[in-house]
C-alpha cells in the first residue's frame, strides 16, 4: 500500500521509529543477562537510515547514541554498501574498526530490508563484563596498546543468511572470563534487533517506500532547522578555555560561534598516551555534539539533521583523535573530561544560562571475584553518582551520574549483595562544605563495599587532584577518589588502578565530589 506523503503520514512514520527504538531498549533490558545492563543501563539503541544517517534513538547513556551510527557508517566503508544482504548481522567493539568507545563496548548493528532493498539498520551498544584481557572486567591500567586489553571485533559478519557463524561466537566466548554472560548479552542484543526490522518492515508495508524517504527526508530536515534555530540565540564569537589536568597536562579547546557554524577546535592538544586514557576522533566529536545538543535543541529525538551546523577539528595523534594501535580502556574518563571542558568555556560567556561543574567522572568500579556461596564467577561494573553544579535558579542535584552518563542507574544494594556477595556497608550524602555559594552544588556519595570473599579491583576516578569548578565567586567542588582500608589497618589511597587484590575483611571507599558552587551577587 503507498501513502500520500503528507504531514501527517510523515509524522505517523516518525513516532513509529522512534517507538521501534524505544521497544528495542526495553527488549534488551528485559532479556539481558547483565545487571550493568539490565539494571544500570549501560546501553544505547538506535536506528539509522541505510547510509547510517542517525534516525531515532532509546534510552540509555546519550553519549552512547552518537556511536551507533558511526559504527554503521565503518561497517559501510569496510564492506562497502553493495556486498551487504538481507540475513546479515555485523559485530564490533573495535574503537578503530566503528566501534568508537572501548572493547568493553560492543555493537551489534541489523542491516533492514523491505522490498528487496537496504532500508535501514538497527544497531545497539551495551557493556559487556569482560572481553579478555589483563584483567578481569577487562578495565586494565597497566597498558600500552590496545592489544592488551581484551578480544578486537574488527566489524564482522556475525550472521550470514540469517544464520549465526558459530565458529566467530565461539570465538567470542573462548575469550571472556564469563562466557555465559557473554552469550545471554548478545543475543539479547541480537532480538532487539530483530524486533525493530519487524516494526521497520510491517512500517514500510504499511505506507510504502516513498512514504518513508519522505519523512526520512522531513526529519532530518526538522533537526537541521531545530539545531540552526538553537544556535541563532546564542552569543557569537570565539570562546577559548585552558584547563590543567590531574597529571598536570594542559588541554585546551577554541569554540568558534557564527550564525550558522558551531566550531570546535581541538588542535594542540597532548599527543596520544601509551595508556588507557585515549578517544578516538568519534570520541571527540561525540562531546561536542552533546554540548551543541544541549544548547541548541534539548528536547527533540536527536537525529542526523541535529548535527549539520556543527563542525569539530581534531589533530590525528592526539588524546582526541588517537591512531595506530594506543589503548583506549578508559577512554569515557577523557571524553567526559572533554564535555566538561567545553561546557566550562561556555558557562564562563554564558552563566546565566549553564550551570557550574559537576564531578564530572565515571568513576567506574569494577570488582571481579567468585561469590562465596555458590562459588560462581562474577564482574561486577558500577559507575558512580556525585553531585551537579549550581546555577542562577537552584542548587545542584545530588547523586546523579555525570552529565554526559544520561539515564543510567545505580545497582541496587540488593543486587549487589545478592548476586555478587559484597556487602554494602553504607551508601550516604556526603555531609561536606565544598561547592558552597547562594546556590549550593549538588551533594556527592560516599560508600563502602566489604566483599565476602577475595575479589580483583579495577577502578578509574578522575578530577581527583583538581576540584569541580565553579561559577561567579562560588566555592569549587570537591574531588573524587578511592580508599582501600585494608582489615590489618592500612590504608592506599587510588585514581586509577587495575588488578588489585582485595581480600574478605577489606574495605573499598569511594567519595565523589560535590557540584561547584554559584555565588551571583546580583541574583535577587
Amino acid at each position: 500500500m503507498t501513502h500520500a506523503n503528507d504531514r501527517f503520514t510523515s509524522d505517523v512514520i516518525q513516532a513509529s521509529l522512534i517507538a521501534a527504538a524505544d521497544e528495542m531498549f526495553a527488549i534488551l533490558r528485559k532479556t539481558a543477562m547483565s545487571p550493568i545492563i539490565y539494571e544500570v543501563l549501560d546501553v544505547g539503541t538506535g536506528i539509522t537510515d541505510a547510509h547510517g544517517e542517525l534516525v531515532s534513538s532509546g534510552a540509555g547513556i546519550p553519549t552512547f547514541v552518537g556511536v551507533l551510527d558511526k559504527a554503521v557508517k565503518r561497517i559501510l566503508d569496510l564492506h562497502g554498501i553493495e556486498s551487504i544482504r538481507d540475513g546479515d548481522l555485523f559485530i564490533t567493539n573495535d574503537p578503530y574498526y566503528g566501534g568508537v568507545t572501548h572493547l568493553n563496548d560492543v555493537v551489534i548493528a541489523l542491516p533492514v530490508f523491505a522490498e528487496g532493498v537496504l532500508v535501514a539498520w538497527a544497531a545497539s551498544i551495551a557493556h559487556w563484563n569482560d572481553v579478555g584481557g589483563k584483567t578481569p572486567g577487562s578495565m586494565a591500567v597497566d597498558v600500552s596498546e590496545i592489544f592488551q586489553e581484551g578480544l578486537r571485533l574488527p566489524a564482522v559478519r556475525l550472521f550470514k543468511g540469517g544464520k549465526p557463524i558459530r565458529s566467530v561466537i565461539d570465538i567470542i566466548e573462548a575469550n571472556s572470563r564469563l562466557p555465559e554472560f557473554v552469550r545471554g548479552d548478545l543475543w539479547a542484543q541480537v532480538a532487539a534487533s530483530r524486533r525493530a526490522e519487524t516494526r521497520i518492515r510491517q512500517m514500510i508495508e504499511s505506507y510504502g517506500l516513498a512514504a518513508y524517504h519522505g519523512a526520512l527526508a522531513a526529519l532530518f530536515a526538522e533537526g537541521e532547522s531545530r539545531g540552526r534555530t538553537g544556535l541563532a540565540g546564542l552569543p557569537k564569537g570565539t570562546f577559548t578555555i585552558t584547563e590543567e589536568q590531574d597529571d598536570w597536562a594542559l588541554w585546551q579547546a577554541a569554540i568558534m560561534i557564527s550564525d550558522d557554524r558551531f566550531t570546535v577546535d581541538l588542535r594542540g592538544n597532548p599527543e596520544q598516551s601509551p595508556a588507557p586514557y585515549n578517544t578516538s576522533r568519534d570520541g571527540a566529536v561525540i562531546a561536542a555534539q552533546m554540548v551543541f545538543k544541549a544548547l541548541t535543541d534539548p528536547t527533540l529525538f536527536t537525529n542526523a539533521g541535529s548535527f549539520r551546523a556543527l563542525e569539530v577539528i581534531t589533530e590525528p595523534g592526539t588524546i582526541f583523535h588517537a591512531t595506530g594501535n594506543a589503548p583506549h580502556g578508559y577512554y569515557f574518563e577523557t571524553r567526559i573530561r572533554l564535555y566538561d571542558m567545553l561546557w566550562q568555556c561556555l558557562a564562563r560567556a554564558m552563566p546565566d544560562r549553564l550551570p557550574a561543574g559537576n564531578f564530572a567522572s565515571i568513576c567506574g568500579t569494577v570488582i571481579a571475584g567468585t561469590h562465596p556461596d555458590t562459588g560462581r564467577r562474577f564482574t561486577m561494573v558500577e559507575p558512580q553518582m556525585g553531585g551537579w553544579g549550581a546555577s542562577r535558579e537552584r542548587d545542584g542535584l545530588d547523586a546523579m551520574y555525570s552529565a554526559c552518563h544520561g539515564e543510567t542507574f545505580n545497582c541496587p544494594v540488593e543486587i549487589c549483595e545478592s548476586r555478587y556477595g559484597i556487602d554494602v556497608a553504607y551508601k550516604r550524602l556526603n555531609e561536606t562544605d565544598e561547592g558552597r555559594g547562594r546556590h549550593s552544588g549538588g551533594k556527592g556519595l560516599s560508600l563502602v563495599y566489604r566483599p565476602r570473599g577475595k575479589a580483583v579491583l579495577s577502578a578509574g576516578f578522575s578530577r581527583n587532584r583538581q576540584p569541580v569548578w565553579s561559577l561567579q565567586g562560588g566555592s569549587l567542588g570537591g574531588t573524587n577518589g578511592l580508599t582501600v582500608r585494608r582489615k590489618g589497618g592500612a590504608s592506599e589511597d587510588y585514581a586509577f588502578v587495575s588488578g588489585l587484590v582485595i581480600e574478605a575483611g577489606d574495605e573499598i571507599v569511594i567519595r565523589t565530589a560535590n557540584g561547584g558552587g554559584y555565588h551571583p551577587q546580583n541574583a535577587f
